[in-house]
């Protein structure tokens, strides 16, 4: 029996039963799709966050406190990092060379309010470097100043999608916003920047003097007793001086803060592609993990094509015996049943795909408090779909389709 024929008798055998093939190939359907769209999600996820590190430059590092005692990334945790940096300790850094902006940052979350609306924001303390370290632009108004950092002033400059959620229209300078219970000068507002991190718009921020930040909202100290600042962003004038500039970081700070040669620093330096790389395992990871959750209606869908099939050969044993007995050969009988059991799983994998790429092109188009969730559907995503989906329709009708062929022609035709 030639292939062609297998194929149409395939074909005959799923239309006739319309309603089974569409039940039997869901399992497909849902398995599919889940992983495309997931997949998808991951994928433009990791292009969002790259996005949003192209945007700040190659050449940004942080510093940041650690813990001297707990190794790996868990020592750079708040929850284990020792308070350990001061503005003393950025005022250090202006003076290396090849570093163009010095830029220390405390942040929290909290609540900003304005009449009857209240949003959650990443407030910043910043000093006036901030603007040129985070390549951010100011749209109206004025951005902090070293007289506002040095006043500790009750000021604060808007991101651009807090402005619009709090005012609408309505221009929002010179008007007060809360913030913890005290009410602060809106002074500017910055230009919308578009990207996420951690979950967050990079326009749902309001920074104010970092100054303020330490002494009127959230106090943080050092062991010393002096202010704490949370982490220091150092943008070099180049990528090319990243390597100078990381060793002229690690001796200015460890000549300040006394630690010895064979003593654990209580601080590290980051750049964008350490921090970006651990952005991409841990999505890499959430990644593979829902995908294989999602894996799981696959296995649920060729346990169907099989048990489907095992009925086929059993309703079908009659028709088997006469295509033996008229010349079919085993191998011939063993082809019909495995192309069904692909046909099925390939046209519930068709359509998973075609599900799967609309889900993740509709999410493209949603946006949740200012960020806009990208989906990225590879040609590579939908290889693994399409293989995925042949390799669990071949693997589950070979046992119906060996059965099938095993079937003796007498018995067969007295089947029944």
């Amino acid at each position: 029996m030639k292939f062609i024929e297998s194929f149409v008798i395939a074909l005959r055998s799923l239309f006739a039963n319309k309603l089974r093939s569409a039940l039997t190939m869901l399992g497909i359907i849902i398995g599919v799709t889940a992983v495309i769209s997931l997949m998808s999600l991951g994928r433009g996820t990791q292009a969002t966050v790259a996005a949003t590190f192209e945007q700040l430059g190659t050449n940004v590092l942080y510093v940041m406190p650690r813990s001297s005692e707990v190794a790996g990334l868990a020592g750079l945790s708040s929850a284990y990092a020792t308070a350990s940096l001061t503005l003393d300790d950025a005022k250090a850094l202006e003076r290396i060379p090849s570093v163009v902006a010095v830029a220390p940052v405390n942040e929290n979350f909290v609540e900003a309010s304005y009449g009857g609306e209240t949003r959650t924001v990443v407030l910043h303390g910043a000093t006036p470097e901030y603007l040129q370290a985070y390549a951010y632009t100011v749209q109206s108004g004025q951005f902090i100043s070293s007289r506002n950092v040095t006043g500790r002033d009750a000021v604060v400059v808007l991101g651009n999608h807090v402005a619009s959620e709090l005012f609408g229209p309505k221009d929002p300078l010179g008007q007060r916003v809360k913030i913890k219970g005290i009410r602060f000068d809106v002074i500017g507002v910055l230009a919308a920047k578009g990207g996420a991190m951690m979950g967050m718009s990079l326009d749902d921020i309001v920074v104010m003097p970092i100054t303020t930040f330490q002494t009127r909202l959230f106090t943080s100290r050092t062991p010393a007793g002096e202010d704490a600042v949370q982490s220091i962003s150092v943008k070099a004038a180049s990528s090319d001086a990243i390597n100078s500039v990381t060793d002229e970081i690690d001796a200015t700070l460890s000549r300040r803060h006394r630690i010895g040669v064979n003593d654990k620093p209580d601080f590290a330096v980051v750049s964008q592609e350490q921090i970006l790389g651990i952005f991409s395992q841990i999505t890499n990871i959430f990644t593979i993990f829902l995908s294989a959750i999602a894996g799981i209606s696959l296995l649920v869908g060729g346990i169907g094509i099989m048990n489907i099939m095992l009925v086929s050969v059993t309703e079908r044993t009659r028709e088997i015996g006469v295509r033996k007995a008229v010349g079919a050969k085993r191998r011939d009988i063993l082809t019909q049943f495995l192309v069904e059991a692909s046909m099925l799983s390939l046209l519930g994998g068709g359509i998973g795909i075609a599900a799967g790429w609309s889900i993740a092109f509709a999410v493209s188009h949603l946006e949740f408090s200012g960020i806009r969730i990208r989906a990225v559907v590879s040609p590579d995503i939908v290889i693994l779909a399409v293989s995925v989906s042949l390799f669990i329709g071949l693997v589950s009708g070979i046992y119906p389709a060996m059965r099938a062929a095993r079937l003796n022609p007498i018995d067969a035709l007295h089947y029944g």
